[in-house]
């Protein structure tokens, strides 16, 4: 997830492509427009307009961590699932790693292997940097997804969520909810305090709920596994006799979260996810129990990196935009599923 820095209020992007599909392996996933066996899981990018035809052949390479978290697993699956959308592009897979020394030897094998573009979500943006600026100076653009390098020397175009825009919608939409409540207990289970991700979201949540004269009750830090976020969760509920909302900043974490409140037999107030799993979509769409809305930050970002990279290994622009290049940096949008949307969304949940 982004670590990238905090916008205002009113921060927002583009959500450019959505997709779904399984695989992974060291250097050698490589493919072009094969056809997947995934079945209803494979959801893609629109290949439509001037740009869908077939042009330049360009090799990607691709480089994530791993793929011990749904959002994560989802980043390069949906990564290879876009990459095959074109007859045009072979994408050069490494095995994801959070071993920050074997990503970047597989970012310098990408390289003597001498891709076309890189698109890198970096383990560490900082550790990775270096390793970057290497593949810009050798003449190969990096589209850095997600968690930000710390240089822009190291990227031709970031692509990512917005953290803070996501806290301020989660505060928006329990501030709509509970409009009219006098001084509702509001509690915020966190991910990890550490990452600059996590202080962006609480920062915006702070700041929307502020706006609307209301404040947070309790708050704690779950590190994003469902095994701690009962165990903070089961403190919490613990703590608060009641409770009117609770927003958790990640819905893999909340499936630990949603398994104290059942423990617990509380069902006085709603439950707000994060990132937006198919299984929270699911449950907000039968509108049977405690989650009544999840805030995006859809891994569909690795299937716009995608695109993006072989627009610019192509020397193509957007079509839709004016301007002849692809922007220097895209934000994607956060937006809030409930039961009345929650369908346009379900195909770009991630499990």
């Amino acid at each position: 997830m982004s670590e990238v820095k905090g916008q205002g209020l009113g921060r927002r992007g583009f959500l450019l492509g959505t997709a779904a599909v399984a695989g992974g392996a060291v250097l050698v996933g490589c493919t072009s427009n094969s056809s997947g066996d995934e079945g209803d899981t494979t959801n893609v990018g629109a290949t439509g307009g001037d740009n869908s035809a077939e042009g330049k052949q360009v090799t990607i390479g691709f480089s994530a961590p791993a793929a011990d978290h749904g959002w994560i697993g989802a980043i390069t699956k949906n990564a290879k699932a876009q990459a095959d959308q074109y007859s045009d592009v072979t994408l050069h897979a490494t095995e994801g790693t959070n071993d920050v020394n074997q990503q970047i030897s597989q970012v310098q094998t990408l390289i003597d292997q001498k891709v076309d573009v890189l698109v890198i979500l970096p383990f560490d943006g900082k550790a990775l940097t270096q390793i970057a600026e290497k593949a810009m100076k050798q003449g190969i653009p990096v589209v850095n997804l997600d968690r930000v390098f710390s240089s822009s020397l190291a990227y031709r175009t970031w692509i990512g969520g917005d953290n803070y825009g996501m806290g301020v919608n989660a505060g928006n939409y329990i501030a709509d909810r509970l409009q009219g409540k006098s001084n509702p207990v509001i509690v915020e289970i966190a991910g990890l305090d550490n990452l600059e991700l996590t202080q962006q979201r609480s920062a915006g949540f702070k700041a929307a709920l502020a706006a609307h004269g209301l404040k947070i009750a309790a708050r704690q830090a779950a590190d994003f596994t469902a095994d701690t976020g009962q165990q903070v969760a089961a403190d919490i509920l613990q703590a608060q006799s009641h409770i009117d909302a609770l927003w958790n900043h990640d819905d893999d974490q909340g499936i630990g979260v949603e398994a104290a409140i059942k423990q617990a037999g509380r069902d006085e107030f709603f439950m707000v996810g994060g990132a937006g799993s198919k299984r929270v979509m699911e449950e907000i769409k039968a509108d049977n129990g405690i989650v009544k809305a999840t805030v995006l930050y859809s891994p569909s970002m690795s299937s716009s990196a995608i695109s993006l990279a072989r627009l610019i290994g192509q020397n193509k622009g957007m079509t839709d935009l004016v301007e002849r290049e692809v922007p220097a940096s895209i934000t994607t949008y956060s937006a809030v599923v409930t039961k009345d949307n929650v369908d346009q969304y379900m195909a770009v949940g991630f499990v």
